[in-house]
């Protein structure tokens, strides 16, 4: 059963500017210009599981190959790919770059958060203090500290770029796909669980979220008016939810009902732009009016499980399963 849509969020939120990390909390903040709908895609030179993009500073878009063990980054002047290996073992997931160009990528393979100078191409580790965990997706905080999910460790963990030092807190129902509130709250996806941790930093108190049997929540990003949007994989959706008032303010069934519903990622225009794995489609949803616009992709297969709006308001993706790097203007 759908939630119908509730009255507009507290005043509170809709008077919050928006957030400088951005709508997935991935460094940059995310710019927004009219959805011409022109989709353009390059072969990665190693398709070997290339996945979870990111923007750097300079504009340009890092990859995670993890199958492949590599660091890529795409160059979108010259249109050209640049590699780095990463230490045996390491099966990079998710990743991000800093203010300072540092590459950030969580060592699924090997239980680190690893730092990646792409100057010099040295490569610095970081373990975490249970040894493993499967460290899965990273986000940076208004502070400048570094959160990452441990699914299979059952834990979220918190990285000081200064020392290098790591703190994880016990979070069941294996965490996924995580964001920070305009609080400053950690919420966190525990797919497992059917319900959204979240986390306190300032006292280390958890408390829960119940979003439905079924309902998987994989993937969530903060918008520009202080809402988060989850995609519900197992139910086909997308829900809002109010985190000051720690509920769900609307669910709204994805045009592909039922097609796992996994990449999310907000524009600051407060435009939601969400995919459905099962199909090669992105879309995009207007909160105002609770419609959707479908793009259609040009490869079949494509399998997008993260994706990013640049400054520029382009939203860039990597397909796991075609091996091609794609952006929608």
């Amino acid at each position: 059963m759908r939630v119908p849509l509730l009255l507009a969020v507290a005043a509170a939120l809709g008077a919050a500017q928006p957030a400088a990390a951005g709508g997935s909390n991935y460094g940059i903040a995310p710019g927004a210009k009219p959805i011409v709908g022109k989709v353009s895609e390059w072969p990665v030179p190693t398709p070997e599981f290339a996945r979870d993009p990111a923007i750097g500073p300079d504009g340009n878009v890092y990859i995670a190959v993890m199958h492949g063990n590599k660091i890529a980054r795409f160059d979108t002047a010259s249109r050209t790919f640049t590699e780095w290996d990463l230490p045996p073992g390491a099966r990079p997931h998710g990743l991000l770059v800093d203010e300072k160009g540092t590459v950030w990528y969580t060592g699924n393979g090997n239980g680190t958060i690893g730092e990646l100078d792409p100057k010099t191409g040295k490569v610095r580790e970081h373990r975490t203090p249970s040894g493993g965990g499967g460290p899965h997706t990273i986000v940076l905080d208004d502070s400048g500290a570094l959160w990452f999910t441990g699914q299979s460790g059952g834990f979220v963990g918190r990285l000081d770029r200064a020392t290098g030092k790591i703190t994880e807190y016990p979070m069941a129902g294996g965490p996924y796909g995580l964001a920070i509130d305009k609080q400053g709250n950690v919420w966190v996806c525990r797919m497992g669980a059917n319900k959204l941790g979240k986390l306190d930093p300032r006292t280390g108190r958890t408390t829960e979220l119940d979003m439905g049997a079924g309902t998987r929540p994989r993937r969530v990003a903060a918008s520009p008016d202080g809402t988060l949007w989850v995609t519900l994989y197992g139910t086909g959706e997308l829900a809002q939810v109010d985190p000051v008032a720690h509920k769900v303010v609307r669910r709204i069934d994805m045009p592909g009902r039922d097609a796992g519903p996994y990449a999310v990622t907000v524009d600051a225009d407060g435009r939601v732009w969400a995919n459905e794995i099962q199909t090669d489609t992105v879309a995009v949803l207007d909160p105002k009016t609770g419609k959707f616009r479908v793009i259609d992709l040009p490869s079949k297969g494509v399998g997008i499980r993260k994706a990013v709006i640049d400054g520029a308001g382009r939203y860039w993706y990597m397909g796991s399963h075609n091996g091609r790097l794609g952006v929608v203007e």
